[in-house]
């Protein structure tokens, strides 16, 4: 299953780790691809390095280590064909995900963003705990 992770969903997995455990290693068991691209790897490294984390670069980087290794990544294409959707995010630096979600032919968008996961009707948009259902992870 390929999916796209909103930056909401893959800071706490890596930096928070128990709530969201199972999901490192559902991505590390290949039960879950997350996909990227170059917006939102930028989005991740510069939510990573805000004070209240308190991470330096070695830190950001191993952190970073246990992510990307297991993403495919798909390069939005320019200009984005995603542009005519009739869908609109609220928040601009969620347009990269939702755009490539879908340009990436993406499963799933994996967020807990209500910008987001009220577009669900039109795309699929998940919670990371339905998520969890779909895979079948258990505690």
């Amino acid at each position: 299953m390929r999916a796209v992770f909103d930056t909401n969903v893959v800071l706490p997995a890596l930096v928070s780790g128990r709530r969201l455990l199972w999901l490192r290693r559902a991505w590390a068991d290949g039960a879950v691809t997350p996909i990227v691209c170059r917006e939102t790897v930028t989005e991740l490294l510069r939510v990573l390095a805000y004070p209240r984390f308190r991470l330096d670069a070695a830190e950001r980087e191993a952190l970073l280590a246990d992510y990307l290794p297991f993403a495919e990544i798909v390069p939005l294409p320019d200009p984005c064909p995603c542009a005519d959707l009739p869908l609109s995010c609220r928040d601009r630096d969620d347009a990269a995900f939702l755009h490539l979600a879908r340009a990436s032919g993406a499963a799933f968008l994996v967020s807990g963003e209500s910008d987001l996961t009220v577009l669900a009707a039109a795309y699929p948009v998940i919670s990371p705990a339905m998520l969890r259902e779909r895979l079948g992870a258990t505690r």
